[in-house]
C-alpha cells in the first residue's frame, strides 16, 4: 500500500536526492506547500511575503518502509532546530515543516518528533500541520541532483548530505 507525506527541510533538491535513494520510496516530487498563495512559482517563494516552503511529496510503499523510518531519515538529513534556515539557505521557504494527511500520520509524527528531540541540543522548531495544498514545482526542479551532479550546489551541499545518509542508513538504501 502506498502512502504520501510532504516534508520540507531546506532546499527541495537535497530532500529529493536523499529520498530517491531509499528502498520503498516510490516517488519524490518537489513542490511548494504550507502557505496560502494559489499556484506559487519558484520565484514567488523568494519574494517578500511568501508563506510557502520548498517541500517534497514522498510516496512510499508501507510494506517496505514505515512512516517512522521516513521521518527518522528526515530528522537526520536536515537541522530541524534552525527557524527559516538550512545552512546558507535563509528564508521561510527553507523552514522545517511536515504536512500530514490524516490523524494517524499526525500521531506518528508527534511521537517521532519527541524521539528526535533527544538527538538535538536545541529545541526542534519543525512546523507540523495538515496538508491543505501541494503545488508541484516546475520541471527544471525535478530530479535536479541527478541531472546536475557537477553543479556547485550539488557538489558542496547535496553530496555531503548524501554521504551522511549512506553512512547512517546503508541498510535502507536501494540496491
Amino acid at each position: 500500500m502506498s502512502e504520501t507525506i510532504v516534508l520540507g527541510g531546506g532546499c527541495f533538491w537535497c530532500l529529493e536526492a536523499a529520498y530517491q535513494l531509499i528502498e520503498g520510496v516510490e516517488k519524490v516530487v518537489p513542490g511548494y506547500a504550507g502557505g496560502t498563495t494559489d499556484n506559487p512559482t519558484y520565484w514567488d517563494l523568494h519574494e517578500a511575503g511568501n508563506d510557502h516552503a520548498e517541500v517534497v511529496q514522498v510516496t512510499f510503499d508501507t510494506q517496505k518502509i514505515s512512516l517512522d523510518d521516513v521521518l527518522e531519515i528526515f530528522w537526520t538529513i536536515h537541522d530541524p532546530t534552525t527557524p527559516n534556515q538550512q545552512g546558507n539557505d535563509i528564508g521561510p521557504e527553507y523552514r522545517s515543516i511536515i504536512l500530514f494527511n490524516n490523524d494517524a500520520q499526525k500521531q506518528v509524527i508527534e511521537k517521532s518528533l519527541q524521539s528526535a528531540q533527544k538527538l538535538w541540543p536545541n529545541p526542534i522548531v519543525t512546523e507540523v500541520k495538515t496538508l491543505t495544498k501541494f503545488c508541484e514545482a516546475e520541471e527544471e526542479h525535478h530530479d535536479y541532483f541527478n541531472k546536475n551532479p557537477n553543479q556547485a550546489y550539488c557538489q558542496v551541499i547535496i553530496n555531503p548530505k548524501l554521504a551522511k545518509l549512506r553512512a547512517k542508513f546503508a541498510a535502507k538504501m536501494k540496491q
